[in-house]
């Protein structure tokens, strides 16, 4: 194994194992960490799938390390931690803490920070996040339900995290390339800082970056980064061409669409879906018992599934997720939403339903947890940072699609079932 990664969410850990794939690795993607007895798979990459965005920060730093150890002893070279695009994360954490811990642990005493993903719109300019052409805290993101985004400038926000101090590494550095981020980080590490925020606004910056950071033993950021990593192996004589690492068992059986974001992005992937396929709509309102609301959906979908995909959904507006939290809490409301479509998501799987599209970091990693999945093998990409899964030793077979609540076109829902079947 070359690249061990830990990823602080589900959805994020396919988005990079996405990236690897298409740089030629093949990679699995291993949901919770792995005991002490598991196997360690065939594959150049491996990154373990957390669900610590939204953790305690003690449990999230736990789990991060006990990840590491289990990668360690596995081998690798190099080591990642992924988090999201848009540098999701509360006051106290969990990037910040996660990311001291490793450092710590692997003796690196440096680490580079990048979220940026310029295909899906996520750029950084003189360390600040947009998304689109909007500062991170105008972006929707200011809404998060469970971490609200409300500063663009990344140098602040992790210096807010960290026990270390940050620094930058400006777009007029990054543009002269590769050397010329090795010096500049190099030279940030020298002065004693701990992280560098590195400017990226195309993919070109991103594969540069990659390059610059071959001798690192920890990379922090989003899957962008990961670009230019393949490649540093491939020269070093590391990775051989094997082929297309992307290829999947056959897909069959009905299929469903479970959606627990409320991202901008799924909210209008939402509307286009009503267009063309049946939905339903999860009202957390109505009742605090995820059984209830879980029996409903699954009434309502017990005679319509089939090769038409159905659609059952907990996402709202903002308005309404502010309702949600008024009457249970914000973590209470959490909770019940993703408690409801983990329940729906094993009924239906109970039900014959093989092939399942996931929207959500949280509301993915409680499917997955609910139906007791621990390797995913990874196929096709959908949209850029998308691809098929397949979960692997469990039973018949299941084909997963986890999407990131930001991430996809709005014909998502709709086309993801062709790819797979394409």
């Amino acid at each position: 194994m070359l690249l061990g990664a830990i990823a602080d969410d589900f959805t994020g850990a396919t988005d990079l194992c996405s990236m690897l794939v298409r740089g030629g690795m093949r990679t699995v993607q291993l949901i919770g960490v792995p005991g002490p007895n598991d196997p360690v798979p065939e594959a150049d990459a491996v990154v373990v799938a957390l669900k610590s965005r939204t953790a305690p920060v003690r449990q999230a730093v736990g789990e991060s390390l006990a990840a590491l150890d289990w990668l360690r002893k596995a081998g690798c070279k190099q080591y990642f931690f992924k988090y999201c695009s848009t540098f999701d994360s509360t006051e106290q954490g969990n990037i910040g803490p996660v990311a001291d811990a490793l450092v710590n642990a692997l003796g690196s005493g440096f680490a580079l920070a990048c979220p940026a993903f310029p295909t899906n719109a996520r750029t950084v300019y003189q360390g600040h996040l947009f998304v689109g052409g909007m500062l991170l805290n105008e972006s929707g993101m200011e809404n998060h339900p469970l971490t609200p985004m409300k500063d663009a400038n990344l140098v602040r926000v992790l210096s807010r995290q960290t026990e270390g101090t940050v620094g930058l590494v400006p777009f007029t550095v990054v543009d002269q390339g590769s050397n010329a981020i090795r010096k500049a980080m190099t030279g940030l590490k020298e002065q004693g800082r701990r992280y560098a925020i590195v400017d990226a606004i195309t993919d070109a910056h991103l594969v540069a970056i990659g390059e610059a950071a071959e001798g690192h033993a920890l990379i922090t950021g989003g899957s962008g980064i990961a670009m230019g990593l393949p490649g540093n192996f491939r020269r070093a004589g590391l990775l051989a061409d094997q082929g297309n690492p992307a290829t999947l068992p056959a897909a069959t059986g009905p299929a469903a669409v479970l959606s627990g974001s409320c991202s901008r992005a799924t909210l209008s992937q939402l509307g286009a879906a009503r267009l063309h396929l049946r939905v339903f709509e999860i009202d957390p309102l109505a009742s605090p018992d995820a059984g209830a609301l879980a029996d409903a959906a699954l009434a309502w979908a017990a005679d319509k599934l089939g090769d038409k995909p159905v659609v059952i959904a907990a996402s709202a507006p903002p308005d309404r997720v502010a309702a949600i939290q008024a009457k249970y809490g914000r973590d209470a409301a959490g909770t019940l939403v993703e408690e409801t479509l983990a329940r729906v998501a094993e009924g239906l799987v109970a039900r014959g339903v093989r092939r399942m599209v996931v929207a959500g970091g949280e509301t993915s990693g409680a499917v997955v947890s609910r139906l007791g999945v621990r390797s995913l093998r990874i196929g096709p990409e959908i949209d850029p940072g998308v691809p098929w899964t397949y979960a692997e030793g469990s039973g018949p077979g299941l084909h997963m699609a986890l999407k990131s609540g930001n991430f996809g076109a709005m014909d998502f829902f709709t086309k993801s079932f062709t790819v797979l079947e394409g």
